[in-house]
């Protein structure tokens, strides 16, 4: 479960406007926060704060394939993002690193803003609670859930081959 206030970009965000490339060389995930979206949205990082959503358009996360873009969102304190459809590079490199992101165009196009939503994972339900809309986004299957509550790939990997020792 996901609950904050929303950031909304267009779209085409590419993993360069998320996290411009002369950063790219941050020491930790906390340091590449500090340039999220520095180049489209200057007041960003001053502004989310601790469970706050993202919105996208089409397209979200294009560009390179590092995944220093989730990383530098899941950082900054967003909780999740939902776009129109994201590349399908970001969306991998999201799902590895435990990042919960959800395709729902008719979502990214209505919730405005500063609107106040919440997310169920379980259930791929999306309120916004500013206009009390709600939306559904396929809710992930669940050894994503897993990948997502383990804290990513390499932590679930892990789990697994202790819990089958």
């Amino acid at each position: 479960m996901a609950q904050g206030r929303v950031f909304k970009y267009g779209d085409n965000v590419d993993t360069d406007v998320i996290i411009p490339a002369r950063y790219l060389n941050a020491p930790s995930p906390e340091d590449l926060a500090k340039h999220c979206m520095e180049d489209i949205d200057i007041d960003f990082v001053k502004n989310v704060q601790a469970g706050d959503i993202m919105v996208g358009g089409a397209n979200f996360g294009c560009g390179s394939s590092r995944e220093h873009a989730p990383i530098a969102i899941r950082a900054s304190g967003i909780s999740c993002v939902i776009a129109a459809s994201f590349a399908r590079i970001f969306y991998r490199n999201a799902i590895n690193i435990g990042f919960p992101i959800l395709e729902c165009p008719e979502a990214a196009e209505k919730i405005n803003a500063g609107d106040k939503v919440s997310v169920d994972f379980s259930t791929g339900v999306i309120t916004d609670e500013t206009t009390g809309e709600t939306f559904r986004a396929a809710a992930f299957p669940a050894f994503i859930n897993g990948i997502i509550d383990a804290g990513g790939l390499l932590p679930y990997i892990k789990a697994k081959q202790e819990a089958n020792k």
